[in-house]
C-alpha cells in the first residue's frame, strides 16, 4: 500500500506555498469555470428538481444551495450544486472525459461551510490536492471502455478536497479515500443517450466527497489497499495496466493538473476541434453554409463512439446537440459562432441546421489515434466542386493549446448572459475580483453571498 500512503501524505501535507504559480493559475481558472457554469446551469432541466429534493429532505442547515438559496446538510448541498455545475457541460474537463472541478469545488465549498470557514490559501491547496490525485488516477480510453471517467476517478478528487478542509488525520484520510473507491462507477451510455443522468452523476460524485470524509471522521473504515490490492482500483478499473510507481512518480513536485481542459465552446470536449476547424475555414476561406455540398470528418474511434453518431433529437435536445460533431459543425456554419444559447432546444431544432447536419459525415479511423485524443481531418466539398482540407491535432483549450486569459473571461461572461437566474452586474464583477485573489481571501465563504441571484 505504498501508493495509498504516498497519496494520503500528499493530500494532507500540500500547502499553497508548495504549489507552482502555473498550477495555482489553473486552479483559479477551474474555480472561474465551475462558478460560471453553476450560475448558468442553475435553471437547466432537472436542476430545480434536485434543489427542491435537497430542501425537502430537511436536516441540519449546514451548507448553502447556490443561486437558488437556502441551506441543507453539506452532502445534499454538494449534490445539488454539483448537478448545477455540470448541467451545461462547460466546466473544466480532462481527456478522455473526466469532469473534476464541478465535483471537487462544490464539495469543497460545502465542506468549508460545514467546518465554519476556510482560508483561500487552504481552499486552493485542497482543490489542487484533489485535482492532482484525480488526474493521476485518470485512465485511458481502453481502460474506461465505456465507464464514465467522472464517476471513476473524480470521487477521489472530491473526497481528497473535503478531507483536507476537514483536517482529517492520516488514518481518517486513508479511510475516506478508500470509501470513495467503493463509490467509483457510472457509464458513458448516459452521454450517448442524452440522459439527465450525466449531470446527476456529477452531483453524486460531489456528494460522495463530503459523505466519505464525514464517515471516515467518525471511524468508518475502507480497504487499506484500495489502489494496489488484488481487487483494488489498479486491477478493477486500471485493468492491471496502471502501477503505483507511475501514479506517484513526481507527486508533489510535478503537477499534472496542468493537463486540465477548458473548452472554448459549450459542447463536449470531443467536438471542440471540429467546431474550431470549420470556424477557421469560414474565417480564412470565406466558407458559407449555403455553398457547401458535404463535409467529411475523420476522427479516432473513441471520439466517434461518443460524438460521431448521426445527429438525432431525442428526449434531451441540449445533450443530443452537445454530444454531436454533426450538430456542432452545422451550428457554427449557420450562426458563425458557438454559444450557450445555441444549445437550447429552440436553437437545436433550427431546421436549417438539422438539414445541414445530414450532409456532414463522421467516420472513425484507428490510425488517427497516433496523432492524439483530439485529432481530426476535415474535408469540405463545395457545390462548385472545390475541396478544402483542415487537419487538427490539438483542439483549443487542451493543454497543448491553452486558452488565453481573455478567452477564459469570455466563457464566464457567456455563462452570466445565459443564466436563467442572472446575477446582478455588481455581483458578477465582485465575483470575478474575488476569484482573481482567491488564494488571498480570508474566508472562501465570502463567495457564497455573491452566488445567489
Amino acid at each position: 500500500m505504498i501508493a495509498e500512503q504516498m497519496i494520503v501524505e500528499f493530500v494532507r501535507g500540500v500547502r499553497l506555498t508548495d504549489i507552482p504559480s502555473t498550477a495555482v493559475e489553473v486552479i483559479r481558472n477551474q474555480v472561474l469555470a465551475v462558478l460560471g457554469t453553476t450560475i448558468a446551469g442553475a435553471c437547466e432541466e432537472g436542476c430545480e428538481t434536485v434543489v427542491t429534493m435537497a430542501k425537502e429532505l430537511e436536516g441540519k442547515p449546514e451548507a448553502s444551495i447556490l443561486i437558488h438559496g437556502g441551506k441543507a446538510p453539506a452532502q445534499h448541498a454538494a449534490f445539488a450544486n454539483g448537478v448545477m455545475a455540470r448541467a451545461i457541460d462547460f466546466c473544466d474537463a480532462l481527456a478522455p472525459g473526466a469532469h473534476i472541478g464541478a465535483a471537487a469545488i462544490t464539495a469543497a465549498l460545502a465542506t468549508a461551510e460545514l467546518v465554519g470557514g476556510c482560508s483561500g490559501a487552504d481552499f486552493v491547496a485542497a482543490i489542487a490536492a484533489g485535482t492532482e490525485v484525480a488526474v493521476r488516477l485518470n485512465l485511458g480510453e481502453s481502460e474506461y471502455d465505456g465507464f464514465d471517467p467522472t464517476g471513476v476517478c473524480v470521487p477521489f478528487a472530491s473526497t481528497a478536497a473535503a478531507t483536507k478542509i476537514m483536517g482529517l488525520s492520516e488514518k481518517q484520510t486513508c479511510n475516506a479515500l478508500a470509501l470513495a473507491f467503493n463509490r467509483c462507477g457510472a457509464s458513458f451510455q448516459s452521454n450517448v443517450d442524452g440522459a439527465l443522468a450525466v449531470r446527476v452523476i456529477q452531483g453524486w460524485v460531489a456528494e460522495t466527497g463530503v459523505t466519505c470524509a464525514r464517515l471516515a471522521s467518525r471511524g468508518i473504515t475502507g480497504p487499506a489497499n484500495f489502489l494496489e490490492g488484488i481487487y483494488g482500483y489498479f486491477h478493477l478499473f486500471g485493468r492491471d495496466r496502471m502501477t503505483g510507481e507511475k501514479v506517484v512518480s513526481g507527486l508533489g513536485a510535478d503537477y499534472e493538473l496542468r493537463k486540465l481542459v477548458f473548452k472554448k465552446y459549450p459542447s463536449c470536449g470531443s467536438t471542440q476541434g471540429s467546431t474550431e476547424a470549420i470556424l477557421t475555414l469560414m474565417r480564412e476561406e470565406g466558407v458559407e453554409a449555403e455553398n457547401i455540398d458535404r463535409i467529411e470528418i475523420v476522427v479516432p474511434p473513441y471520439t466517434y463512439k461518443l460524438v460521431g453518431h448521426p445527429f438525432q433529437i431525442g428526449a434531451n435536445p441540449k445533450v443530443n446537440a452537445q454530444f454531436s460533431i454533426r450538430y456542432c459543425v452545422a451550428n457554427a456554419l449557420v450562426r458563425g459562432e458557438a454559444k450557450l444559447a445555441h444549445f437550447e432546444e429552440s436553437s437545436v431544432r433550427n431546421s436549417k441546421i438539422v438539414e445541414l447536419a445530414k450532409r456532414i459525415e463522421v467516420r472513425p479511423d484507428p490510425a488517427m489515434e497516433s496523432r492524439g485524443h483530439t485529432a481530426l481531418d476535415m474535408r469540405v466539398t463545395m457545390k462548385n466542386g472545390k475541396e478544402l482540407l483542415r487537419k487538427v491535432d490539438f483542439a483549443p483549450g487542451f493543454p497543448e493549446k491553452p486558452l488565453a486569459p481573455e478567452e477564459h473571461q469570455r466563457r464566464f461572461h457567456d455563462c452570466i448572459s445565459f443564466a436563467g437566474k442572472p446575477l446582478p452586474k455588481e455581483k458578477s464583477g465582485c465575483l470575478l475580483h474575488e476569484i482573481e485573489r482567491l488564494e488571498r481571501m480570508e474566508d472562501v465563504r465570502g463567495l457564497i453571498p455573491l452566488l445567489t441571484a
